[in-house]
């Protein structure tokens, strides 16, 4: 139902918001500004999409929960889609989740909400591993049979019926 009421709100919104500020101001500096918050939020996506991808890289080497980059980049991709979509108010709420004041409270008020079932990172600890440092030790020696396979295709190969020789 919210859903609904919002694909039915915003385009309204939009409307009224361009009929006003364009009464105002005219066609073109409309247009104008349309264009410029498009092309600025573009930049400022790419920008701060390029820092959560570094802090989403840096908790997992660290091992930590990488639930709030994550979310930060979700974010970060709504603010890009809502910039990039003409309107005065998709613009405000984008440039708004590009403020890291308000992604971090987003992400507080949407933490109380979203209960996690199971996290867990590294190796399965129900699992039991033989030797944990057996995947890392040099000079292992692993018995077995091979056979080699010629590189090119046998020209008397009947072939698989699914392709004209």
């Amino acid at each position: 139902m919210w859903l609904f009421i919002a694909f039915l709100a915003v385009p309204l919104i939009e409307i009224a918001l361009f009929i006003q500020v364009g009464g105002l101001i005219g066609l073109w500096p409309t247009l104008g500004i349309v264009i410029i918050t498009a092309i600025l939020g573009t930049y400022l996506v790419k920008q701060q999409g390029r820092a959560a991808i570094g802090q989403l890289q840096s908790s997992f080497s660290r091992l930590e929960d990488p639930s709030e980059p994550l979310a930060n980049g979700a974010m970060i991709l709504i603010a890009g889609a809502l910039l990039l979509t003409p309107g005065f108010f998709t613009d405000a709420v984008g440039f708004a989740l590009l403020a890291p004041p308000v992604r971090m409270a987003v992400f507080a008020w949407a933490r109380k909400r979203v209960k996690v079932a199971r996290f867990e990172m590294g190796p399965d600890p129900r699992r039991p591993q033989a030797d944990p440092g057996a995947q890392n030790r040099p000079g292992d020696v692993i018995e077995g049979e091979f056979t080699e396979v010629p590189d090119g295709k046998n020209p008397n190969h009947p072939g698989s019926g699914w392709t004209r020789h």
